[in-house]
């Protein structure tokens, strides 16, 4: 489908780029979101937290929520969402991929930007625990290359999955990783290899024999915490091998289902390839819309609504 009108306007500060992917990330505060933890054992030993939040009436429709790099389900972006889905009629189940829910994970391994093998897991639980008739995917940065990703790489997708919305997507994980090794993003950068590195060493502490200090230590950019860490751990030969079989955009075109993908113009971590406006002229299912403003999941809106949740509420709904 062709390229999707935005009618995002918001105020003078939020025009920036920076300003409104920092102000989402360290001050936009949410409140009277009730939340009830589940532990999801996964195949392979290891297991996932998800957070629920209910509509406030019965209802057959529910949402699954992915959130993006080193997040993790509180965030505000997460929990914005879910909190308006509740009040239009969704239940919302809100991923913590693993690692992320405070606790470590048990095994070496932990999550990426292509690892679908968890979301088909919940997808099947959901349906498996309570009988919804309509499943969505919102998907913010990493967790919207993986709903991308899962619908459009041959997975047996269930009927009862019926659209997606996806922001802030680093659709080709190379072309986002050059970006976040500019300058212009040096603070988001060095903010994520903290985390980052924090979680491998308790990964060493752990698994002293499969990850040396030495190799820690060796961790300049975020492009060598992949060569070190998250290729080897996930089967992947190092970090182009990595980026070049997780990318969500060579998935995009065989997607059967209404999928919307928000990328702001402005956004500092999204390169050229990261907006796929070949792949959206391909396929009629595939809805892509790049407002002027946004940032990096940076969206703002009147009374702590986000364009992003309104948008999502509107298609959802309008499937």
């Amino acid at each position: 489908m062709p390229l999707v009108p935005a009618d995002y306007r918001p105020p003078f500060l939020f025009r920036n780029g920076h300003f409104s992917t920092i102000y989402h990330g360290l001050f936009r505060k949410v409140n009277g979101l009730v939340q009830r933890r589940e532990r999801l054992e996964l195949p392979d030993g290891d297991f996932l937290d998800l957070d629920w939040s209910e509509s406030a009436v019965p209802t057959q429709k529910a949402v699954v929520l992915l959130h993006g790099l080193e997040g993790d389900a509180q965030r505000p972006y997460i929990t914005g969402s879910a909190k308006y889905l509740n009040q239009y009629g969704f239940d919302a189940c809100a991923v913590n991929f693993r690692g992320c829910s405070g606790e470590p994970n048990r095994k070496y391994r932990s999550y990426h930007s292509g690892a679908t093998e968890d979301l088909v897991t919940i997808v099947h639980h959901l349906l498996n625990q309570k009988p919804y008739s309509e499943i969505f995917l919102m998907g913010y940065s990493l967790g919207g290359n993986v709903a991308l990703k899962y619908l459009g790489e041959g997975n047996p997708v269930p009927k009862q999955i019926k659209g997606a919305v996806t922001v802030s997507v680093p659709c080709d994980l190379h072309d986002a990783c050059i970006e976040l090794l500019k300058p212009k993003n040096i603070l988001y950068a060095r903010r994520f290899k903290k985390h980052l590195i924090a979680k491998l060493k308790e990964k060493h502490r752990m698994f002293p024999e499969k990850i040396s200090k030495e190799q820690i230590k060796s961790i300049v950019t975020l492009k060598d915490f992949d060569d070190v860490y998250t290729g080897p751990a996930h089967g992947f030969k190092c970090a182009l091998d990595y980026y070049r079989k997780c990318s969500s955009k060579q998935f995009l075109v065989p997607i059967q289902i209404p999928s919307l993908i928000i990328n702001a113009k402005n956004d500092s971590f999204l390169g050229h390839d990261c907006y796929p406006f070949r792949e959206a002229e391909k396929n009629p299912n595939l809805h892509l819309e790049i407002p002027d403003f946004g940032g990096h999941v940076g969206f703002w809106g009147a009374q702590n609504v986000t364009y992003a949740e309104r948008r999502a509420v509107a298609f959802f709904s309008s499937i």
